[in-house]
């Protein structure tokens, strides 16, 4: 998530691209090195930005199997825990928030409203209307999401936010089962130091990646 002039959500010194990016590197290291024999495909491994639509395209275009985008939160400085999302009509107005925050950064791309199709981010109508176009990955999406979750809780200790739905721009573009994670709020100074420090980041990689092990398992048999 995130990256260049889309700095993202902040902390006291935390930058949530920067954050993101050391999540997904970390992971993306674990899966090669524990299972060479599976292609990691990044959007990005260095400080750029790439359009929301972008980022799916690439994940379309290599026809890949699974798609994951990490991010952080924020709120309120009490707030704590991770989220795990996936495409879905949005619940409550707490999810469309949600949402909406991080599909906003599409009001910096050139053209967005011929880019997306009109979409609008600030309109609750636009997000559950694409929510419906996900339907055919929902199940495997859930799966996926609902091992990270159980990783991140029981494996990893971190208090957890569960398993939610709502419309998310980069997830319903891609053509494949898509969760979107929420590591934690870089608002609350206690989450903050815990995700900016690399060992911790070691940590929820490697939760990640055992919710991915234990995916692939089961849909291989």
């Amino acid at each position: 998530g995130h990256g260049g002039k889309d700095r993202g959500c902040a902390g006291a010194s935390a930058r949530e691209a920067d954050v993101a990016l050391s999540l997904i590197l970390a992971l993306g290291k674990q899966i090669q090195e524990n299972m060479p024999d599976v292609k990691v495909i990044y959007t990005r491994k260095t400080n750029v930005f790439i359009e929301l639509d972008e980022r799916a395209a690439i994940a379309n275009r290599n026809h890949a199997d699974l798609f994951i985008s990490i991010h952080c939160n924020a709120g309120p400085s009490q707030s704590h825990g991770t989220e795990v999302w996936t495409m879905g009509l949005h619940k409550t107005t707490a999810n469309l928030g949600v949402a909406q925050r991080e599909n906003s950064v599409i009001l910096q791309e050139d053209n967005y409203k011929s880019r997306y199709d009109g979409f609008d981010p600030r309109s609750p109508q636009s997000h559950i209307l694409f929510s419906l176009f996900q339907s055919a990955y929902i199940t495997n999406s859930l799966r996926f999401a609902q091992r990270v979750d159980r990783q991140l809780r029981t494996g990893v200790q971190r208090p957890s936010r569960g398993v939610k739905q709502a419309g998310f721009l980069v997830l319903w573009k891609s053509t494949m089962p898509s969760v979107l994670i929420e590591s934690g709020f870089l608002t609350n100074p206690a989450e903050e130091r815990y995700l900016n420090d690399k060992t911790n980041q070691t940590y929820m990689a490697v939760g990640i990646f055992r919710a991915f092990r234990a995916y692939r398992r089961e849909l291989e048999g």
